[in-house]
């Protein structure tokens, strides 16, 4: 395959090079434009912001109240154990509440509460204008088409 971007580049030492090969593949580069949004969201959200993971749960749990832990898990397609520590600091900053789900004590409901859902709506806003600002060289077509293809890709998942 073909260099997606065979341009000269300087390095230290002033010598002209070809594009390093890593730019030839698309996760390189995925991975290369999510460091980027990761920091910005970091910073739109503040140093006691959430984590796009934490911020993502308390998306599911204020459109989702009552989604089981293992419901959520599977819509963030991560395990169980994992979400556990999420949960945790969720509960613990009192933005939601694990109740029982009527005819099976074993299993924990997720609901928001009032507190969560207002800083998921100031998180939400915050998220929006960082996408706003760091998509801004993109069109709305562009946007739509970006979202498509990370979707087709995410299709893939099992």
């Amino acid at each position: 395959m073909a260099s997606l971007r065979k341009t000269n580049r300087q390095t230290e030492g002033d010598a002209l090079v070809e594009t390093p090969d890593l730019e030839e593949f698309i996760g390189y580069n995925l991975k290369r434009a999510y460091v980027i949004v990761q920091t910005d969201f970091r910073r739109a959200l503040g140093e006691d912001g959430f984590a796009p993971r934490v911020f993502s749960a308390l998306s599911l749990v204020v459109q989702y109240p009552n989604v089981t832990q293992s419901g959520l898990a599977r819509m963030l397609g991560i395990e169980r154990s994992g979400l556990v520590a999420i949960v945790d600091e969720l509960e613990g900053r009192g933005l939601l509440k694990r109740t029982h789900v009527p005819g099976d004590r074993r299993v924990q409901a997720l609901v928001p509460t009032d507190k969560g859902r207002k800083a998921y709506l100031e998180a939400r806003a915050a998220v929006r204008a960082h996408e706003d600002r760091l998509l801004s060289n993109l069109s709305d077509a562009e946007k739509a088409t970006l979202l498509a293809l990370l979707g087709k890709i995410r299709s893939n998942e099992e």
